[in-house]
């Protein structure tokens, strides 16, 4: 090995394995900032990729495969025979900023810097090639293209590792959380039929703050469902019709609502309209 092969072997490791010993997965990119390709095991994804590619570290291979989830705080596996001829021939270093608990802004032009000045908190700033990348704490789903110019990595993704950067890194805000929220839906109103109050009468629940506290529940419990997502709006159907469904005090409004919280949660239009037809038959309220 000449002198100058060494040197490039031994800044990017050493670089990954600093990066490492304050917790920050890394992992060596080749020229053009990409990845190295999967080893001959793992080539065309014929082992079936790591576990839900949810978490960095290598294969059982222990070659550095399969992009961002190669990334590893590990030292021994950073400094492995495996991983010696990648190192040899690296031109740079990544790391996994959703597995450092971080989330970074990638700002690809002098545009997209004006917007976020205006827009972000103002927190620590790593200049890039062509724009800034700006870290906050707390990591998240990421998303390409989320404005012009703009991208956000985190979580099953990688940045090139270019340095500190400058600032105080301040906490994640909301403002960055929704630049990946989906648009919901628009939702078209679904007439519901219900059988009339029994006995006729007033019915009980139209006082306006009891039958609005109750959808407004029902929106919240949906939309903070972390998993499960079909069962929690199923339920929340059930358990608002159960309340509801039998005097026609819900008005398409109302359904409306139910609907377009779930849609924003990712559910489909039809999707709603099963669960709202199921739990209409669980309880006995739908008409043939």
């Amino acid at each position: 090995m000449t002198q100058a092969t060494d040197i490039r072997r031994v800044a990017p490791l050493h670089t990954a394995l600093t990066l490492a010993a304050h917790g920050v997965p890394s992992l060596p990119l080749r020229a053009g900032k990409v990845p190295f390709g999967n080893c001959r095991t793992c080539a065309k994804n014929a082992c079936g990729g790591r576990p839900n590619m949810k978490t960095p570290g290598p294969c059982q291979c222990t070659a550095p495969c399969h992009a961002w989830a190669a990334a590893t705080t590990n030292p021994h596996v950073l400094n492995s025979p495996q991983w010696a001829a990648v190192w040899r021939h690296a031109a740079a270093v990544a790391y996994h900023p959703g597995g450092a608990g971080l989330t970074v802004v990638d700002l690809d032009n002098a545009e997209a810097i004006a917007w976020a000045r205006a827009s972000l908190p103002a927190t620590r700033t790593v200049p890039t090639t062509r724009g800034e990348h700006w870290l906050y704490r707390g990591a998240m789903q990421s998303a390409n293209a989320v404005r012009p110019g703009v991208d956000v990595k985190s979580s099953m993704q990688y940045a090139r590792w270019l340095g500190p950067g400058t600032g105080t890194m301040t906490a994640l805000p909301d403002v960055v959380r929704a630049l990946t929220a989906k648009e919901p839906a628009t939702v078209r109103p679904v007439a519901v039929t219900v059988p009339a109050p029994v006995g006729g009468g007033e019915c009980p629940h139209r006082t306006p703050t009891y039958l609005d506290r109750g959808i407004a529940m029902a929106e919240q419990r949906i939309t903070e469902a972390r998993e499960a997502v079909h069962a929690t709006v199923y339920r929340t159907f059930l358990a608002v019709l159960s309340t509801h469904g039998r005097c026609g005090c819900l008005t398409d409004a109302h359904t409306a609502r139910l609907f377009t919280a779930a849609q924003a949660k990712g559910e489909s239009v039809r999707h709603c309209t099963d669960a709202w037809t199921n739990a209409l038959t669980t309880l006995g309220l739908s008409h043939v």
